[in-house]
């Protein structure tokens, strides 16, 4: 008979695992995070341990041990449940495994994600003297994560196998590939999404006079969650970016650079010091900087710090970095002022909205209050002094500043076609260097188009990989070397996201979006898409014969916890803002007219006419 490990939870708190073929339980959970001492009551019941309360997400989990004369079914069992401990090292789940394959197994080589716990079948090989099982696990794979942590949605039917043999009369596993397979409720339960940090490596062409002071660039992947956050995630930040990510970022740390100490950890003011090999111990004070600023930024995923000090092996300062001082290397350089939501009137004049304001106000300029021109889509530069507008016709794009008497001035860009929303231009988009995003969508000849510092000619980016689909929505991140972009084929939209390579020489910049990768492989109709933090993105869109919806998903293709949204009626715009660790409104253009969701509140009719919402960006 075959017996599956299950984890016992403890009503009040703790959760532990149950020995196969054992009536008691084995209880190795820890205490939920506050609790003072093991609860002395409470009902005791037997859960599937693929299964995951939201209530378990500070609970710790252990593996059990084999025990004498375990069957072989028993022993995959037990395996499989130890890899899903929080046992920093793995070591009970090594202890499944023979001699020769117990140091040499690497869990950290990948993380399949099946999308449930794998199916196991176990077949016996050999005579009576020479017995051996073969044990084979399958199931429906939904993700890779990979030896740097970086998560890429991969579905496919999944198969791998193990060997048994015997060893000093016991079973244990001779054979078996590196990594872990898990079931997707596993995979939430150990690990969660944190964004590392690297500097954007801009090319000849920086795009803007403000370039030069570094800009940072969110490098998703995912991390046990309980397992040290603050040192795995230095760590993996020394590990250098993700393969996806590396053609367009940097990193200011020397090859080679590690750290001293196994263990970080903040000190009672929330400080973090770090003591580095003597890779790092020449680097000047503008170098240590940034490295403390990509530290700083990166920890701040686990835990509130306040300043960063780097050292050399020796202990002694290399440089210190507060947080306020590591925001110059913010991608974004409007975080912390009040967003403004904009969009377009019904009369095709452009309006904003501040969070406490109950109906809109036409802007100041040619684009609003002067009434200059009609409008069809927006966009607001991140310091919200200028904006761009296309006409209402689609034909056309202007940039103005949002003053009052500004000249509107020439159209930067016209093309041909135009009259609906899947011809002429598609909305405008700044990224935090100054430049200004935008495609147009003549069938003839669809292309991508950059206005440098929004003035002069448009220059044309190459995007291969669209295969015979055309661009109908552009969303540049702030940092400038990656796109959001909706591409359309045939009745069908999705969503790709882009990184953008800049070659040439200086004044001669060659620009392209390459390894375009699908970021919500499941919607095949892609309506909207806002940028709504470092490395997430607001959708809007459905899945086949599905109803809209409205979820957050992250520019790895991930999707967080509680990540779906109360919908409206036939959303066809969306608007969140980037700014991080602060709740902000969404916008929405849906049946009706415009509509705000306010944190901890329901969606609100702000406007009943209007259009094309956005934040700064």
């Amino acid at each position: 008979m075959t017996v599956r490990r299950r984890a016992l939870r403890i009503a009040g708190g703790g959760r532990g695992r149950r020995a196969a073929g054992f009536g008691v339980p084995v209880v190795v959970g820890m205490l939920l995070a506050g609790c003072a001492s093991m609860p002395g009551s409470g009902e005791v019941s037997s859960v599937d341990s693929s299964q995951r309360a939201d209530a378990d997400a500070q609970v710790r989990v252990y593996g059990v041990p084999p025990h004498k004369n375990e069957l072989p079914q028993e022993l995959v069992a037990g395996f499989l449940e130890a890899t899903t401990s929080d046992d920093p090292d793995y070591e009970t789940a090594r202890m499944y495994l023979a001699k020769s394959v117990k140091r040499r197994w690497d869990p950290s080589a990948a993380t399949i994600v099946l999308d449930r716990t794998p199916q196991v079948r176990v077949e016996r090989r050999g005579g009576d003297r020479e017995q051996s099982y073969t044990v084979t696990l399958t199931g429906k794979q939904i993700a890779r994560v990979d030896a740097k942590h970086a998560y890429k949605p991969d579905e496919q039917q999944f198969t791998t196998t193990l060997h048994m043999a015997r060893e000093d009369g016991e079973w244990r596993i001779d054979a078996l590939d590196a990594g872990l397979v898990l079931g997707v409720s596993d995979f939430q339960r150990i690990y969660r999404s944190v964004n590392k940090y690297y500097f954007a490596e801009l090319g000849p062409d920086g795009g803007g006079a403000d370039s030069t002071r570094g800009v940072l660039v969110a490098d998703p992947v995912y991390l046990r969650k309980r397992i040290d956050p603050v040192t795995s995630g230095v760590k993996a930040l020394l590990d250098g970016p993700t393969n996806w990510l590396d053609p367009v970022a940097g990193t200011a740390f020397p090859t080679g650079t590690r750290l001293v100490e196994p263990r970080l950890s903040l000190d009672d003011s929330n400080a973090l010091k770090v003591r580095l090999n003597d890779r790092a111990a020449g680097a000047d004070q503008e170098q240590c900087r940034r490295m403390a600023a990509q530290l700083l930024y990166t920890v701040q995923e686990s835990a509130k710090v306040t300043d960063v000090t780097l050292q050399r092996k020796d202990g002694s300062r290399l440089c210190t970095l507060g947080r306020e001082q590591a925001k110059e290397y913010a991608s974004d350089q409007t975080s912390g002022r009040p967003d403004r939501q904009y969009f377009v009137d019904g009369q095709h004049r452009m309006v904003s909205l501040a969070d406490t304001d109950h109906e809109a106000r036409r802007v100041a300029g040619p684009f609003g209050t002067d009434g200059a021109a009609q409008l069809r889509s927006v966009a607001v530069d991140r310091h919200q002094r200028r904006a761009a507008g296309v006409s209402a016709n689609g034909q056309s794009l202007f940039v103005a500043p949002l003053q009052g008497g500004a000249p509107l001035g020439e159209a930067r860009v016209t093309v041909h076609g135009g009259g609906t929303a899947r011809t002429g231009l598609t909305a405008p988009s700044w990224d935090g260097l100054g430049d200004l995003w935008f495609a147009d969508q003549d069938p003839d000849r669809p292309r991508l188009l950059r206005l440098a510092g929004g003035t002069g000619a448009p220059e044309e980016v190459q995007v291969p990989g669209l295969d015979g689909g055309r661009i109908s929505g552009v969303r540049v991140a702030a940092d400038g070397v990656r796109i959001a972009l909706l591409v359309t084929k045939g009745d069908h939209t999705v969503l790709k996201l882009g990184r953008v390579e800049r070659r040439g020489s200086v004044g001669r910049p060659s620009l392209s979006v390459q390894e375009l990768r699908s970021v919500a492989p499941r919607l095949e109709d892609v309506v909207a898409v806002s940028w709504a933090g470092a490395s997430r993105l607001l959708v809007a869109g459905r899945e086949q014969g599905g109803p809209q919806q409205l979820q957050y998903v992250e520019t790895d293709g991930s999707q967080p916890n509680g990540s779906g949204l109360p919908g409206i009626t036939v959303v066809r715009g969306i608007a969140a803002s980037e700014t991080p660790g602060k709740a902000q409104a969404l916008v929405a253009e849906g049946d009706g007219g415009i509509f705000r969701l306010l944190p901890e509140s329901n969606w609100k009719l702000v406007g009943k006419e209007g259009s094309a919402p956005v934040y700064p960006g």
